[in-house]
């Protein structure tokens, strides 16, 4: 198995550290130029990563080859609980990735623009409901749902978009989680 992706997306550090242990091969591309691009352009018309190469079949998206290796490895379903506290991460994620490609693009965050006022309500109802679920104890287990919480978690502070000074749950688990498997070999900072 190949997965491909770049050190910097969360969504392939969720990936990696699932499948920490398991042997793979993992290729680091830069996905926004050069052989990378082509690569990526060349496997993938989403032209998003992680994507996972399997023999001749090919996977897009971090759940779907999430869903993928769950098969191939004889593991349980998510609950749907489960299932909706990913979407909930999802959501987070690809909402920071917009607001952080914005600010990359030198368009700053303007509070009262109806683009950055719903983002800015979305990303507090979701981490609030998040910041819940870990009081709840639903992230209590080192599994799929609580790798990608703390990716997301990890790569919102790695690129600084917010602090979870608001999120004291959020704040205690990311840290916490700092030494499990993989954490410091698949950290973006390195």
């Amino acid at each position: 198995m190949k997965l491909y992706g770049s050190t910097t997306s969360p969504y392939v550090r969720r990936i990696r550290l699932f499948l920490s242990g398991k042997d793979y091969e993992f290729i680091n591309m830069d996905i926004f130029a050069g052989p990378g691009r082509e690569l990526l352009r060349a496997k993938n018309p989403a032209l998003k990563v992680p994507m996972l190469e399997d023999g001749e079949l090919i996977i897009y998206d971090s759940r779907v080859v999430f869903r993928y290796l769950s098969e191939k490895f004889a593991l349980a379903p998510l609950s749907w609980l489960e299932e909706n506290r990913l979407t909930l991460i999802d959501a987070a994620n690809d909402t920071f990735v917009q607001l952080m490609m914005l600010k990359r693009s030198d368009i700053a965050n303007q509070p009262e623009k109806l683009f950055f006022k719903l983002n800015n309500e979305r990303i507090d109802t979701l981490l609030t409901t998040l910041n819940g679920d870990v009081e709840a104890g639903h992230f209590s287990q080192w599994d799929y749902p609580a790798i990608c919480l703390f990716c997301l978690l990890d790569w919102v502070a790695f690129r600084e978009l917010a602090s979870f000074d608001a999120y004291p749950a959020l704040q205690d688990f990311w840290q916490q989680q700092q030494t499990q498997a993989d954490i410091a070999t698949t950290d973006p900072r390195v």
